[in-house]
This record gives structure tokens, C-alpha cells and sequence, in this order.
């Protein structure tokens, strides 16, 4: 399992190593026209890169051409509860705030498809939980997935982790894809944000990403959440996950993602590191030349602005027009959000966009009777 790897990796010791790297080592890292491996990576990520974020840029393009052309694929996420008995410092959903839980019933879910249908020719859905596995578990969840399969024809789950049989049980109901923030790789400061509830559980979640690949999850989804540990550290720890999970499940697709949290207006919690958009573009462009096959996301978190100018260096997957409350495409529209996004704009504006841009958005590009694995 990757926590007892991590436990060979000193937090202190790499955070030394990232701000010790040198001129020379990230030219070196850039020589190399593939396998890089994780110095590398951190050479790319650590601030002797930052005068060579165009040449950074120069070859994430390049990368991600060969690989993705200019696609970008479109997907949707839907939140079906924010039912949740975890106490998560900086989510709205969190089991101490006040405010009304919802578990939508069949034909609520029902009608949010049908909504988000008449909204653009999504494919690709993402049904997202609060972590209440007694109200919404996994019969519900695989509730959820047959309901959808009329609908869509690409269906991800982003929900509590769950037991390698648990998983493997929803691939018959259509699952295709499990998405899972660690959050941070901070474990000693795990609980700090995570003080109650099954979340709590450092190893049940870094080790979910292992039951996952055991059960054969078609594609893997993963990401840190920018805000609550020093980001080039936690990056870090993420690449070494990525690269522990490649030599082991090597049948199965990466994505990954790293969405910035901002600071609250009002007393909610406020996060302990800001990223600005140098350095977000920088970490997309170094992801892209440690992996050239690995799926970037960028969710409705980020601005149309760095969308826009990312979609075209290095990002290969987007959200739209996303709604992050429970039925907030037609059942309740007005409820809490987890969190607020930043781009609002309707997923046919998206498409404009990036076509304006040069890509070429793809609602559907995944069919499981045509897939194979190399």
C-alpha cells in the first residue's frame, strides 16, 4: 500500500530538496525528452524554474499535441448529497454547519440529468457525496449509476473511499472512473483539517487510490487541494503517488488535479498557502513534461481567464457550468455550495471559447467496447 512508501518520504527533507534545486537541475530536467522521474519533477515545480516558465510552456504544448491534439474533454459534476458526517475545517458541508441536508430521491436524480441534458451533449458525468455511508452508500450510489447509464455514457464517482469490492461491485453498474482528493500528504497535519469522521482516517484515504486500482477502476482520478500545505511539497508527494500507482496498476489512466482553495469573506476557514496564477501554470506545465499522458483537469474553481489560456498549453479536461449543490440543475437551486466557482459562464459559452481558441471540445470520447489497455 502507498502509505507504507510515504512513510519512507521525510516531508521536511523534500520540502529542502525542492527549494535547494538549482539552475543546472532544471535545465537538466528539461533535457530530458522522457522519463523523468520525481527530482526532476520537483526541479520543475521549485522556484530556480521560474525563468523558464516559457520554455515550460513551449514544451507542455508540445506534449500534450502528440498526445491529446487539441481536444479537451467536457465532463459535468453532479452532487447528488451533501449528506456528510465529516468535519472537514474548510467545506461547506461539513457536519457542524447548519444548514439543510439533502439526499436526492430517484426521480430528483432523474430530472437533474434530464436538466443537465438540455444544458449541452454531456457525456461524460461525475456524481459527487457528502460521506454518509449509512444514507447514501454504496447501494445508493449504485442507485445512481443505473439511473444514469440512459443519459450518459461515461460515468466517474467523487465520493467516500470504499472497499476494493465495494468498487469493483459499482463497475457493474456502469462506473468507468473514481476521482479522490487526499487533500494533503501532510499526515501529520492531516487531522488538523480532518478532526472527526471517517475522513479522519489518513491511511483508509491515501489507500483508497490501491483498492481502487485492485478492483480494476478503469481510470483514477487524484489531486491535493491547494491552500492547506506548502503546495510544492504536497505536489511532490502526489507525483510520487502518481508514479507508485502507474508501476502497480499499470492497466489503468491517471488524472490529476490541483484546485486552488481562496480566501473566505467572511470567518470560514482561510487558507494557509495562496498560489497565484504563475504558479498554478507553472505546476500544470510541470506535470505535463514529467507525464505526457496523464489527464490535467481544471474545474469551475479556476477563472474563464486561466481556462481559456491554459486549455491551450497543457489542460486537457474541463468542467461546465458546474453546480456544487445538491440538485442544483433543477431540483434546488438555491441550496449551500460546497464551494463557490469562479466560472460561471454556460457550458455552450465554454464551447465557444475554446473553439475560438483552437481546441475542439469533446462531450463523449470513451466507449468500453472499443477501449484496450496497452
Amino acid at each position: 500500500m502507498f502509505s507504507d512508501e510515504l512513510e519512507k518520504i521525510s516531508w521536511e527533507e523534500t520540502t529542502k530538496a525542492i527549494y535547494s534545486k538549482t539552475d543546472a537541475d532544471v535545465r537538466r530536467a528539461l533535457g530530458k525528452k522522457e522519463h523523468l522521474d520525481v527530482n526532476d519533477f520537483m526541479a520543475l515545480i521549485s522556484p530556480a524554474a521560474t525563468p523558464y516558465l516559457e520554455v515550460m510552456a513551449r514544451l507542455s504544448q508540445k506534449y500534450t499535441m502528440e498526445r491529446f491534439g487539441k481536444t479537451i474533454s467536457m465532463f459535468v459534476p453532479l452532487y447528488i448529497t451533501n449528506s456528510c458526517t465529516n468535519s472537514c475545517v474548510y467545506c461547506g458541508f461539513h457536519i457542524s454547519n447548519p444548514m439543510k441536508r439533502t439526499i436526492l430521491t430517484e426521480e430528483e436524480i432523474v430530472n437533474e440529468y434530464k436538466a443537465i441534458k438540455r444544458l449541452a451533449p454531456f457525456e461524460n458525468l461525475l456524481l459527487v457525496t457528502g460521506e454518509n455511508p449509512a444514507a447514501a452508500g454504496v447501494p445508493y450510489i449504485a442507485r445512481a449509476l443505473d439511473l444514469a447509464k440512459p443519459y450518459f455514457s461515461n460515468l466517474q464517482i467523487e465520493v467516500m473511499p470504499l472497499k476494493a469490492e465495494e468498487y469493483k461491485e459499482l463497475t457493474h453498474h456502469g462506473l468507468n472512473g473514481v476521482i479522490c482528493f487526499q487533500e494533503t500528504y501532510h499526515k501529520a497535519n492531516y487531522k488538523k483539517y480532518h478532526p472527526r469522521g471517517m475522513k479522519s482516517k489518513f491511511e483508509w484515504r491515501v489507500n483508497g487510490f490501491d483498492r481502487m486500482g485492485q478492483a480494476g477502476v478503469h481510470k483514477i482520478g487524484m489531486g491535493v487541494l491547494i491552500g492547506l500545505e506548502e503546495w510544492r511539497t504536497d505536489v511532490t508527494m502526489m507525483a510520487y503517488h502518481l508514479r507508485y500507482l502507474q508501476k502497480h496498476y499499470w492497466k489503468t489512466k491517471y488524472s490529476v488535479n490541483f484546485p486552488r482553495m481562496r480566501p473566505s469573506e467572511n470567518d470560514g476557514f482561510q487558507p494557509n498557502v495562496i498560489m497565484n496564477d504563475r504558479e498554478l501554470a507553472q505546476l500544470t506545465f510541470a506535470m505535463r513534461i514529467f507525464d505526457h499522458d496523464v489527464d490535467i483537469s481544471y474545474s469551475t474553481r479556476e477563472s474563464a481567464k486561466i481556462r481559456n489560456h491554459m486549455a491551450t498549453l497543457g489542460v486537457t479536461t474541463m468542467s461546465a457550468e458546474s453546480k456544487t449543490e445538491p440538485g442544483g440543475y433543477y431540483s434546488y437551486p438555491q441550496t449551500l455550495e460546497q464551494f463557490h466557482v469562479s466560472d460561471e459562464r454556460k457550458a455552450v459559452e465554454v464551447e465557444r471559447d475554446l473553439r475560438k481558441l483552437g481546441r475542439e471540445p469533446v462531450w463523449k470520447d470513451w466507449d468500453q467496447s472499443f477501449d484496450f489497455k496497452r
